[in-house]
């Protein structure tokens, strides 16, 4: 009997190891690879398929991944750095608690991605397709989302200073309670926004579409409402700012 269970061990081990279940950090790139924890400063990515790979903690700083193809992909604390994925897929990739300053993410497809407190500063995610995603405490002080489509997504309470967004797609967007302090809106349609509660001390809102958006609770001092749609709008003391409100709430 003892013979017998050392024997069924050794094939357990045999399977899940022998086989290539657990792929190395010198495989190739593919579907579902398994490069957890890896070293990999600088690879040359460039549209490679990493769809569903498993890719936490992975060191891929100033990689080149640039449109690659990594959907469901798990970067889960990854250190991505100044790592470039300009028009690669990431629908439903998982992105948590990575480090991605200097990151570019430039016309990206990331519509469904998780980026709850992950770090963005400086980052370029200029016409990146991010809505529905979720960026939850993310850090992204001096990113630029400039043209981006963020509608429906969720950056509450995220920390974004200095953040540029002209003219991004925002309906619906949550920002509650995030930190936006001197962030640049020009352009942008806000309409039916979240930004109760937010720290909007300084903002650009210039031509923004404001419409329906709300903004109970939030600070606004020296922000720039000029041009900008306040159509039915709840204003910081919970008033309704009446139709055709432009530049102030009516």
């Amino acid at each position: 009997m003892i013979v017998t269970t050392h024997r069924l061990l050794y094939l357990f081990v045999l399977l899940a190891y022998g086989t290539g279940v657990w792929a190395a950090c010198e495989d190739p790139p593919a579907p579902r690879v398994n490069w957890l924890s890896c070293v990999m400063p600088g690879a040359d990515l460039q549209g490679a398929d990493l769809r569903e790979a498993v890719l936490g903690r992975i060191d891929l700083s100033e990689a080149n991944l640039t449109g690659a193809r990594l959907g469901g992909a798990d970067f889960g604390r990854a250190l991505l750095r100044k790592t470039d994925f300009s028009r690669a897929r990431l629908t439903g990739a998982r992105l948590v608690s990575a480090r991605l300053e200097g990151a570019v993410f430039k016309e990206a497809v990331m519509d469904g991605a998780r980026l709850e407190r992950a770090v963005l500063k400086e980052a370029v995610l200029e016409q990146v397709d991010l809505s529905r995603a979720n960026l939850y405490q993310a850090q992204a002080d001096g990113a630029s989302f400039n043209e981006a489509n963020l509608s429906q997504a969720d950056l509450s309470q995220a920390q974004m200073t200095q953040a540029r967004l002209e003219k991004a797609n925002l309906t619906g967007v949550v920002l509650s309670r995030a930190v936006l302090e001197n962030a640049v809106f020009k352009g942008a349609n806000l309409s039916n926004a979240q930004l109760d509660n937010a720290d909007l001390l300084g903002a650009d809102f210039t031509n923004a579409d404001l419409s329906q958006a709300d903004l109970h609770g939030a600070r606004i001092d020296e922000a720039n409402f000029t041009g900008a749609r306040l159509d039915s709008a709840i204003w910081i003391d919970r008033r309704r700012c009446r139709p055709g409100s432009v530049g102030q709430c009516l």
